[in-house]
């Protein structure tokens, strides 16, 4: 057993579905503009079919991208990936960030301990939960302060204003969002 990620072939089709949807283009009309048929493009966006180089590069131009962008938005077929806890010095109560999440991926998950700058204020697109591993925090959210202790979670749907600070030293909390790049809620910020 080691800490390593498994990682297999890339599904590209659901990357193409988004991009194609962002666009408003139907299976139709990327078939017209590529040569590929509507039966293989849809085999394709349900990962039934992998598309060669040419196809995929013939499908990036359709949708007004590159065939980088549409691998670099795939998902992966399927991934494994442990990230051990590591190991701190003695007496080390420095404030740290962990990322427990490695990658691109739908899911971004990092640990906080220790306090850390109070007054820098966050906003992420997508929605968060915070969740309190150890110690206490303060949140200020939409004008309103929470005070969360051990065990507690706060959501936070994307587009929400906070800040958060440590109330007891060695406080740990866990932050899981949606990455960035996934389209979970309509953007009202464009």
């Amino acid at each position: 057993m080691g800490d390593h990620k498994e990682q297999q072939p890339v599904r590209v089709g659901a990357a193409v579905r988004r991009r194609r949807r962002a666009l408003e283009l139907t299976l139709a009309v990327v078939a017209e503009r590529t040569g590929l048929s509507v039966p293989f493009l849809s085999q394709v966006e349900n990962d039934r079919a992998r598309p060669s180089r040419t196809s995929l590069e013939k499908l990036a131009d359709a949708l007004r991208t590159t065939a980088v962008e549409l691998l670099a938005a795939a998902d992966p077929a399927a991934t494994v990936d442990l990230v051990r806890a590591e190991p701190l010095a003695d007496g080390d109560f420095a404030p740290r960030t962990r990322n427990l999440v490695r990658g691109h991926h739908q899911l971004h998950a990092s640990e906080f301990t220790g306090d850390h700058d109070a007054g820098r204020e966050f906003q992420h697109r997508n929605d968060e939960l915070m969740y309190v591993a150890d110690g206490a925090v303060e949140i200020e959210a939409e004008g309103r302060a929470y005070r969360l202790g051990r065990g507690d979670t706060l959501y936070l749907t994307g587009g929400v204003r906070h800040r958060w600070r440590a109330t007891v030293p060695d406080t740990r909390i866990i932050v899981v969002a949606v990455a960035e790049h996934i389209e979970a809620v309509q953007d009202r910020y464009r």
